[in-house]
């Protein structure tokens, strides 16, 4: 078995040498492999299923807010960035139609258990508009209580008093996530984001006083005007501020996909050498103020629920991220949202008009999907085990499916010997073993276990960001 999850070792060597685009696997297929056969028909199917199955899971439930006040130039999430109002009053009530097919569909079934508000930004919508969404959302689906449920939102800092906060923590939100990305002023003006440091602790004030379970901090390295200097203040402020997460993301500069990245200027970006320094740099600062190593771009006091459920072997990746909640079918509402429902994927229609027009014929609007075969099940698994606990027991997998790991895997196991000579991990006739070295290379690693990036209609690697 590999050693303790917090360890992880920045080998600028190795990641130079094995640095190359490659999937986040928040999904396995990925999203890039939906596709239109995939309809409103085949959710129903999916559904039923999970109906017809009778044992009852806990369930997930994603909530997407598209609307943002101002554009944020290095952001890549689905948005619309505009200060109409009204838009948000149209859309919501487009949302709540959504909600109440949801609703029907699941009535009697599942308990939520978890619940994420992301975007754009969530408190676009203001607390009035916010009390009728969660009084919806508590009509149609059968929430656990608080000291259970983990009840999460995405926040901009800037759009948010200290009585706004008090009032998420009574809309019955216990976790909140912080979008910062850096607290040098220089930095913030050149990606269109500038966020006083007052205010962000504020915001932390305030949740720490509501009763928040957990307060989280997204960070952003490798954006315009950053530098080693720049990096050592923003993570000594952040360590001072003392969030329970931290995440942690490579910034993907990709202006060929994303028109606001466009306007950030290619002399003020950060070389690739320097990007690694501050990575580096981010990992020695967080491990040594006691922050433990999650996995892909997050760490959590060990305390966290994140950390426990690691330890515990509960750890799961969906959507969102890291989650506790290992197993959840995940229904989703709102423009590009996607769900996973038991052995298939579905994704929203992504533009306004056409989320509103799949309304208004009474169908949930799904645009996209994929229904999972054996050997992505399989896949999915083995990618699942490796992104949240960087082991995999063959015997485990051998038990839960009729085949023989060496034979079956053949190809990747060649593929594995090879990494296994770089230093990324232990292989024996037992057990897959991340070593530290390997878990910032860890979707290499998961690369070799995913069978769609060796077809011929692979997706063009432009399409991904750096593994690191």
């Amino acid at each position: 078995m590999s050693s303790a999850p917090s360890a992880v070792e920045f080998d600028a060597e190795l990641i130079n040498k094995l640095g190359q685009s490659g999937p986040r696997y928040t999904s396995y297929p990925t999203a890039d492999r939906f596709t239109s056969d995939f309809g409103y028909g085949n959710y129903l199917e999916a559904q039923n299923a999970l109906r017809q199955r009778g044992k009852r899971r806990p369930l997930s439930l994603y909530i997407h807010i598209p609307f943002c006040d101002t554009v944020c130039y290095y952001c890549a999430c689905n948005k619309v960035v505009t200060k109409d109002r009204s838009k948000a009053v149209t859309y919501l009530r487009y949302l709540k139609q959504e909600i109440d097919i949801q609703g029907k569909l699941f009535a009697g079934m599942n308990q939520i258990e978890q619940l994420h508000f992301g975007g754009g930004t969530p408190t676009y919508l203001n607390e009035r508009q916010m009390d009728e969404l969660m009084a919806h959302l508590r009509h149609h689906f059968e929430f656990a209580p608080d000291a259970l449920g983990e009840y999460s939102i995405e926040i901009d800092p800037r759009t948010v008093s200290r009585e706004r906060v008090l009032g998420l923590r009574a809309q019955g939100f216990n976790r909140i996530s912080l979008g910062v990305q850096d607290f040098d002023a220089e930095v913030q003006k050149a990606v269109n984001r500038v966020q006083p440091e007052s205010d962000t602790l504020a915001v932390i004030a305030a949740a720490r006083e509501a009763g928040f379970r957990s307060v989280s901090i997204d960070l952003i390295y490798g954006l315009p005007k950053q530098s080693i200097a720049t990096m050592e203040q923003t993570l000594a402020k952040v360590i001072s501020a003392s969030p329970d997460r931290i995440a942690l993301y490579n910034y993907a500069h990709m202006p060929h996909l994303f028109k606001p990245q466009r306007r950030i200027l290619e002399e003020d970006m950060p070389s690739a050498a320097l990007k690694l320094d501050m990575l580096a740099l981010s990992i020695e600062r967080l491990t040594q103020a006691g922050y433990i190593y999650i996995g892909m771009d997050h760490f959590a006091k060990p305390e966290d629920d994140l950390a426990v459920a690691q330890r515990q072997g509960r750890l799961h990746r969906n959507f969102q991220g890291y989650s506790t909640l290992a197993e959840a079918d995940l229904i989703a509402c709102g423009v590009s949202a996607i769900g996973a429902l038991g052995a298939t994927y579905s994704q929203n229609e992504k533009t306004l008009d056409a989320y509103y027009e799949r309304l208004d014929e009474g169908k949930l609007p799904i645009a996209r999907g994929i229904k999972l075969g054996t050997d992505d099940l399989l896949r999915r698994i083995i990618i699942q085990m490796l992104m949240c606990h960087f082991e995999l027991s063959i015997a485990s997998i051998e038990q839960a499916y009729p085949i023989d790991f060496a034979q079956y895997f053949a190809p990747e196991l060649a593929k594995l010997a090879l990494l296994e000579q770089d230093g990324l991990i232990h292989l024996d006739s037992e057990w897959v073993s991340v070593t530290p070295k390997g878990r910032l290379l860890i979707r290499n690693i998961c690369m070799v276990f995913d069978r769609y990036l060796t077809q011929a209609q692979a997706p063009h690697p432009l399409r991904y960001s750096k593994t690191i």
